[in-house]
């Protein structure tokens, strides 16, 4: 990996919390806890299954042991520790390395739960935020407390949060200072992070401080509307094929790149070209196959007790009364 690649990952990873955060308080703000815990259950979990199982039956027909930074020798109970979620608190390795983005989600969404339980308000938002701010800086990286706080990625998840307030309520001065401050040690941890790579040679920050900035401002301008009038059809594609994309993407597009180069000889430039397009349709099916019909049944099913929908539900219940009605009347 070249000094610029390494710079760019970092800024690429550190941007995602971002989003977390924006989707998370941009759910209706009159659900319960169980509700709030269904929806990000459905939206994480399905697609995430099929791609653990879509990657690990890669890396079993396709093995690749040397010159990737991925783990190998993966235990069957390894696999099942990873379609929880919880490889990172289980010391289990990862099925594919980006899979640790979401223990991260896992445990925001757990803290923002807790305000949902308190009840969610604009004041409660912000003072969360601005908290969640005061302790990433106050507490130190490897200390007990810091599994909850996540200094290093709590500034992109207060930046969504902030993001969304914009959206719903309008900026003021309150939101522009904790989107100012996100930002700041948003660039303040990504160059930690940088310099801890220590690859083995230099890499510079800036790749990553410009993808970050990038992707801030874009935030921003959707948050102010500067968006509204893109309606075009692919977005609605990119944006449902981009997770399982991220899923699947490293270790089967180091795959296909590496046997495709080692059979046919064509240019690296064009195999990963090739691979992204193989991976986007991959992802596309997840999200058709399983993705839209899983997912609801999944939410419904946490959410009420029942996959069925209400419609569904009263429709059934309904036909019933009308056929005890028709029994009792002969």
């Amino acid at each position: 990996m070249t000094p610029a690649k390494e710079a760019v990952t970092h800024g690429c990873d550190d941007e995602s919390p971002a989003r977390s955060g924006r989707i998370a308080a941009a759910l209706r703000w009159d659900r319960s806890p169980r509700e709030f815990a269904a929806a990000r259950v459905a939206r994480l979990f399905p697609a995430f299954w099929v791609c653990v199982l879509i990657t690990t039956a890669v890396m079993t027909l396709f093995p690749l042991t040397e010159g990737i930074p991925l783990p190998h020798g993966l235990t069957g109970a390894d696999i099942a520790v990873n379609l929880t979620m919880l490889a990172e608190p289980l010391k289990v390795p990862y099925v594919d390395t980006v899979y640790w983005t979401l223990w991260y989600e896992l445990r925001f969404y757990a803290l923002f739960a807790v305000l949902v339980l308190a009840g969610l308000t604009r004041r409660r938002v912000v003072v969360l935020s601005a908290g969640w701010l005061a302790a990433a800086v106050a507490v130190p990286a490897g200390t007990p407390l810091a599994e909850l706080v996540m200094p290093q990625f709590a500034p992109y998840f207060v930046a969504g949060l902030t993001l969304h307030l914009m959206r719903r309520h309008g900026p003021s001065p309150a939101l522009w200072a904790l989107l100012a401050a996100s930002w700041g040690l948003g660039l303040v941890r990504v160059r930690e992070r940088v310099l801890f790579a220590n690859p083995g040679f230099p890499v510079p920050v800036w790749p990553a401080w410009l993808i970050i900035t990038l992707a801030f401002l874009g935030l921003l301008a959707i948050a102010l509307g500067r968006t509204d009038r893109w309606t075009g059809r692919w977005l609605v594609v990119a944006g449902a094929v981009s997770y399982p994309f991220y899923l699947l993407h490293p270790r089967i597009g180091f795959t296909l790149i590496r046997y495709a180069y080692d059979r046919t000889g064509l240019p690296v430039p064009v195999l990963v070209v090739a691979a992204i397009v193989v991976l986007l349709a991959v992802a596309w099916l997840v999200h058709r196959v399983v993705e839209r019909p899983v997912a609801p049944a999944l939410r419904r099913w946490i959410a009420t007790g029942s996959p069925r929908a209400q419609s569904d539900v009263g429709h059934y219940v309904g036909l019933r009364r009308v056929v005890a009605g028709g029994n009792k009347g002969m």
